[in-house]
């Protein structure tokens, strides 16, 4: 061999990278993908835990937490946990593709209660979801194929929940709000939530908040609830209830139902989105389930198949741990009994946590009227602060909450409660 023909491993080495700077040269396909926003929760948690002050304050996450500030898991989870690891019948193989069956139906009787006529003509289905998140998308994929209205747009409350209308946008659906929040009153808008329900075309579709609607805590009354179900009657709208707090709300799973339970002895056809991460505990478990209350048996088992159709594309089946759980729970009455009470004490934490702030919030005198901080409900408080308080409560008192004024109740307790009232009275004097 010629030496003019003989590569030498310097030589190799720098056909190589002349080689790769040639390939790292090229463009790639994906030059025109634009950077997304952070999260806002997750983006506020990361700079929550990244701030050393020893005063700091997490009120942005919906998530509950104990008076000492750390997550809780239920008892009644770990006796089901318990009961699960000593039973040698269960194995890890695939659940079917809708999910666990006593899951499900254990999810839909607790919804719509045992003495449901919608479950006694068998008229109501179920599809076990990635949480209530996936139960939302689910149903609103179903939506965007099978509603028989072309074109026909979600209608999801101002303010609202933001992955409402990123799930709906995201499967091509039209997205438009209805007043809720009443800046004025700290309330609810009735009058233009009714307005808007009015106006909105025949046979629109409405998300709905049974109870401990994220983020104001603002829920109608039984009353309104009737006037809501009159006018979505009379329009012919579908109610899509998202139901994420049962019972984490109030304390009662029953009371928590009522709009829910009340739209169907109407006689409505509805999806309702069920998350058991706040009631369970169960945040990274991701066990969820999308009712469905049909016409008929008929309708019921076709919509199941369409959805089995699409969820097999997209998850194949869902997972096992957290679904067992609650099944466990719930088909047990002791069980059942004590997860009640565990209940109790989450929705009891939460509301003496907004009778003490307020109550020192009157103490101050903080200018303002306050009382909508005991008249909401559940994990969320909307304050009513402003952006910029909020950025003050952020860079002087290391308080973490988004810049709409919402807290979440859950991250406050009796070591923090004071300094946080002396926070908002300090911002709302002074800015």
């Amino acid at each position: 061999m010629s030496s003019s023909t003989q590569h030498t491993p310097a030589l190799r080495l720098q056909q190589l990278s002349s080689h790769i700077v040639k390939k790292a040269d090229k463009p790639s396909f994906f030059e025109q993908v634009q950077g997304a926003p952070a999260d806002v929760i997750f983006a506020l948690t990361s700079s929550y835990k990244a701030d050393s002050d020893a005063r700091k304050v997490n009120l942005g996450v919906g998530a509950y937490r104990t008076e000492e500030g750390k997550p809780w898991v239920l008892p009644v989870v770990k006796k089901a946990d318990h009961i699960m690891v000593e039973d040698d019948n269960l194995d890890h193989e695939y659940l079917p593709i809708l999910g666990l069956e006593p899951f499900r139906k254990a999810a839909v009787k607790l919804i719509l209660g045992a003495n449901s006529k919608a479950i006694a003509e068998d008229r109501t289905g179920a599809a076990q979801c990635i949480s209530g998140t996936g139960a939302v998308y689910t149903g609103a994929h179903f939506l965007s194929k099978h509603y028989p209205i072309k074109n026909a747009a979600c209608y999801i409350s101002k303010p609202t929940w933001a992955n409402h209308r990123a799930i709906f946008e995201g499967v091509g659906m039209q997205v438009l709000e209805y007043p809720y929040w009443h800046p004025a009153t700290k309330g609810l808008d009735l009058k233009g939530m009714l307005g808007t329900m009015q106006s909105a075309p025949n046979g629109s579709i409405f998300l709905i908040h049974p109870c401990a609607h994220n983020p104001t805590g603002v829920d109608p009354t039984n009353d309104q609830w009737r006037q809501i179900a009159d006018v979505m009657e009379a329009k012919g709208h579908f109610p899509f209830f998202d139901c994420a707090y049962q019972g984490f709300a109030s304390g009662s799973l029953d009371k928590d139902a009522y709009s829910v339970r009340y739209f169907v002895e109407r006689g409505f056809e509805m999806f309702i989105a069920q998350s058991f991460s706040k009631n369970f505990g169960l945040y990274s478990e991701r066990a969820g389930n999308l009712t469905i209350v049909a016409r008929s048996v008929e309708v019921k088992n076709r919509i199941e198949s369409q959805i089995a159709k699409a969820q097999r594309a997209v998850i194949s089946n869902p997972p096992a741990y957290g679904s067992r759980i609650v099944s466990a729970v719930l088909s047990n009455e002791t069980l059942y009994g004590e997860w009640e009470q565990n209940l109790l004490t989450m929705a009891n934490r939460i509301i003496d946590m907004r009778k003490v702030l307020y109550d020192e919030l009157v103490k101050l005198g903080t200018p303002g009227t306050w009382n909508h901080i005991v008249d909401q409900i559940g994990m969320f408080s909307f304050t009513g602060l402003t952006t910029p308080q909020v950025k003050v409560l952020k860079e002087k008192y290391h308080v973490y909450l988004t810049d709409n004024g919402r807290i979440s109740m859950a991250g406050l307790n009796s070591k923090n409660v004071k300094y946080f009232a002396q926070a908002v009275d300090f911002v709302v004097r002074n800015h």
